[in-house]
């Protein structure tokens, strides 16, 4: 899942994009409300997680902007002040949840597994093509009941594969998704991780055409028989 991490504390910033980095989501930082809001207006993210106190544009500005714009994309607002009135202010504005600092990371966790949910997400539901089975909940990937060991950026590859199906994925959508801003990689790269993962995919059974290339536009899964 591709988070927006909207938060001017470069050292929390970078604290908490390592962390949800390592749980396989790819993360952007935005250090300020306006630069979010040009990000937020050409990419498409899964959730905005929203610092309150914000330079140039506060985060329950910000979030107001994004409703009033018809933005429905899953928003988790935090600040410092653990009181009532705040939280209530950052729902009213358009927020789904609300989480006060120092930020208890497991339960961060569970709070974006949650709105992801709740925004009709199938994060937590296994995803099946075939007799290929793809495990969101324990990162866990099979082929007929054979165990593959994908690396985090094949992994993510080939669940951004399953999740979209028959819908080709062109290069430039597949690193939109999988990668940060500052991390974009050349589209040979692409490549590379695509021809790894299908050796993979054939060591274990697999048809070697599992993963189509549709030349000149991008990939997608082979149609089920």
């Amino acid at each position: 899942m591709k988070i927006l991490l909207v938060e001017d504390d470069e050292l929390l910033a970078g604290v908490v994009a390592e962390f949800l980095t390592d749980h396989l989501h790819v993360v952007d930082v935005a250090a300020d409300g306006e630069s979010a809001w040009n990000q937020i207006s050409t990419l498409e993210y899964d959730l905005i997680l929203l610092d309150v106190m914000l330079p140039k544009l506060d985060g329950i500005r910000l979030c107001q902007r994004l409703r009033s714009h018809g933005y429905a994309v899953p928003v988790l607002m935090v600040t410092a002040r653990d009181t009532s009135t705040d939280k209530v202010i950052g729902l009213d504005a358009g927020a789904d949840d609300y989480m006060v600092k120092p930020l208890d990371f497991p339960e961060l966790l569970a709070r974006i597994r949650a709105l992801l949910r709740r925004g009709g997400s199938t994060l937590s539901s296994i995803l099946e093509w075939g007799d290929l089975t793809l495990d969101p909940a324990t990162y866990e990937v099979s082929y007929s009941e054979k165990s593959l060991r994908l690396t985090p950026k094949e992994y993510k590859l080939l669940e951004l594969l399953l999740r979209n199906g028959r819908r080709i994925l062109s290069r430039n959508t597949i690193i939109e998704r999988l990668w940060s801003l500052e991390n974009s990689p050349e589209e040979g790269t692409i490549k590379t991780h695509i021809k790894s993962l299908r050796k993979k995919l054939r060591i274990v059974g697999a048809p070697s055409n599992l993963i189509e290339t549709v030349h000149g536009v991008g990939y997608r899964l082979k149609q089920l028989s």
